[in-house]
């Protein structure tokens, strides 16, 4: 079967850090744009962050820049998703998503083929 498999969230508190990792089952992430996105509780999904197939286009949103960095482990054909300095208001289910593209589209991918299942990203006292 074909998906996007996150792992990584958890419990952290504000201003500690969490590394999320998004793996493929079934085929490579070599060839995919990927991007990470987020759901908070009440609200409607958005863009995080976008890194291009050859890793050269890097894209965040305006709340995480600074904070969060986007990087492509080819050994490990994993996408990562560091995140520093984490506030509260990151908290949210976090999603890995992959385009069958070079490019992203901003900090978001224009078309997803593939949406992981999620993962929980607590920051909280």
């Amino acid at each position: 079967q074909l998906q996007l498999v996150e792992s990584g969230g958890g419990l952290v508190q504000p201003g500690g850090s969490l590394r999320l990792s998004c793996a493929a089952s079934g085929f490579t992430l070599d060839y995919y744009a990927i991007g990470w996105f987020r759901q908070a509780p009440g609200k409607e999904r958005e863009g995080v962050s976008c890194i291009s197939r050859r890793g050269d286009d890097i894209n965040y949103a305006d709340s995480v820049k600074g904070r969060f960095t986007i990087s492509r482990d080819n050994a490990k054909d994993t996408v990562d998703l560091q995140m520093d300095s984490l506030k509260p208001e990151d908290t949210a289910v976090y999603y890995c998503a992959a385009d069958w593209s070079d490019d992203c589209s901003g900090y978001v991918i224009a078309e997803i083929d593939y949406w992981g299942q999620g993962t929980q990203v607590t920051v909280s006292d």
